[in-house]
């Protein structure tokens, strides 16, 4: 005979104590721990006979390519890592109304109009809610059934009768099972129901796509296991109020972390950008203090942005330094160079840095762009070089250190109509570009005296 058993859980990290404690020794969170119950009645028996756990010598196994789905979306495709594994389980997340259902919807009919039936579950909104979607979006396609539920075993009877080639679930918050007394979306609940969607998945070579919601600070909601069960993991982020979209990948085991997708959020839905150089810079005016165009790498595609920087004189004991689609500590590490070695003042100056577009900058290759762009806010003077862009790293002795795929973004920027390229000296000598002008630089000083 089972009984029920009472335990505590952390609603962030999903630690288990018999006990109730004020702060979680796990994750250090305080009033964190909620009760939830257990029956331990239902056991699993061990299996005597399973044929198909038998261990093999890694040389016997075989391996082929994997079998993927074009989602009809190319940016998608692209995020994914050439498009959609059979059998993978997708987790995608993002802040409320950013377009994840828009997204999954209109890559639902796709996949309905050339593969086969695609189910979509959704337990926040009703079938009419999601049919009046789809009238906007234009995805009326027989292939594309549509359920309310959230329970996880009528979910499972219903992918066994339809037999569906791609699942989406909307949202696994909203999810339960009924053998556990918690409420949904529940670290028990999060945790068992994106347990039996995974061996549903490999066991029915089925895709799914799971939307997940996300906390105040922007971080997944739910146990830090949900993230390692699935097999890949997509951020949707932008604001609201800006047209533009970007799809990053925060975890693949089909392909690269690194790709990134773009979208723009219109009237029917979100529209592809396959040339985001061109939108980011299409406002940029050239001849204005503070501004600079970078070139940067998200994964294999080179992009030209607008970096802006305001510094301002204050009377304040702490000046601020505010950051926008730019790492702080960076921002913190170019003022400390631009002070100690080329006497630059900004212990007593407000510095504000955005990255236009709402994109965010990783790695060292706008350096050097968002250095010039302080030091002409901070001297009130334009670059004298017309229709120009900055790529380098800076380093701590404020030289001018070489970045990779440096040839790359060159030729992105001779096909925007660039003129003028400032780049690490030590690049310039692999670069063939006979059509824009190209400025080597070995220092921070040398690369100020030829912009100004």
């Amino acid at each position: 005979m089972g009984k029920i058993k009472n335990f505590f859980v952390c609603e962030k990290c999903g630690y288990e104590s018999a006990r109730w404690m004020g702060k979680c020794p796990e994750c250090g969170a305080w009033n964190t721990m909620v009760e939830e119950v257990r029956d331990t009645s239902r056991n699993n028996k061990v299996v005597q006979d399973n044929n198909l756990s038998i261990p093999k010598s890694i040389v016997d196994i075989k391996s082929s390519e994997y079998e993927r789905y074009d989602t009809g979306i190319k940016e998608l495709n692209r995020v994914l890592g050439g498009g959609l594994v059979k059998g993978s389980l997708t987790l995608i997340s993002g802040d409320p109304g950013i377009g994840k259902s828009t997204l999954l919807l209109q890559s639902a009919s796709s996949i309905a109009k050339q593969y086969g039936k695609v189910l979509y579950v959704s337990g926040e909104e009703s079938e009419e809610q999601i049919k009046m979607r789809g009238n906007r979006l234009k995805v009326m396609f027989p292939n594309l059934f549509i359920v309310s539920e959230t329970n996880i075993d009528i979910i499972k009877k219903h992918v066994d009768s339809i037999r569906p080639v791609f699942v989406i679930i909307d949202s696994i918050q909203t999810l339960y099972n009924s053998q556990f007394s918690s409420a949904p979306g529940s670290v028990s609940q999060v945790r068992e129901c994106s347990n039996e969607l995974m061996r549903l998945a490999k066991n029915t070579n089925i895709c799914f796509f799971i939307v997940a919601h996300v906390t105040k600070q922007g971080e997944l909601a739910g146990p830090r296991v949900l993230e390692h069960m699935v097999d890949t993991v997509l951020y949707f982020e932008g604001e609201r109020t800006q047209e533009f979209r970007v799809l990053r990948t925060m975890k693949n085991r089909f392909g690269t972390t690194s790709e990134i997708g773009v979208f723009e959020m219109s009237e029917i839905g979100l529209k592809e950008i396959l040339n985001p150089s061109e939108v980011f810079l299409e406002e940029t005016n050239f001849n204005q203090e503070g501004s600079s165009v970078i070139g940067i790498m998200e994964g294999t595609r080179p992009l030209l942005v607008e970096i802006q920087a305001l510094v301002s004189e204050t009377k304040a004991v702490m000046p601020r330094r505010t950051a926008v689609g730019v790492d702080t500590s960076r921002l913190n590490l170019i003022l400390a160079v631009l002070e100690k070695k080329l006497r630059i003042p900004f212990y007593n100056c407000d510095v504000y840095v955005n990255v236009v577009g709402g994109l965010s900058i990783d790695g060292t290759f706008g350096d050097l762009g968002l250095a010039l762009a302080l030091v002409s806010s901070a001297r009130g003077k334009q670059f004298k070089l017309n229709r120009m862009a900055i790529v380098g790293e800076v380093g701590l002795t404020s030289e001018v250190r070489p970045v990779a795929y440096c040839e790359k973004l060159v030729n992105e920027a001779s096909k925007m109509g660039f003129q003028n390229i400032i780049v690490p000296y030590r690049n310039v000598e692999k670069i063939s570009n006979d059509k824009i002008n190209l400025l080597g630089v070995t220092s921070l000083r040398e690369a100020i005296s030829k912009v100004f």
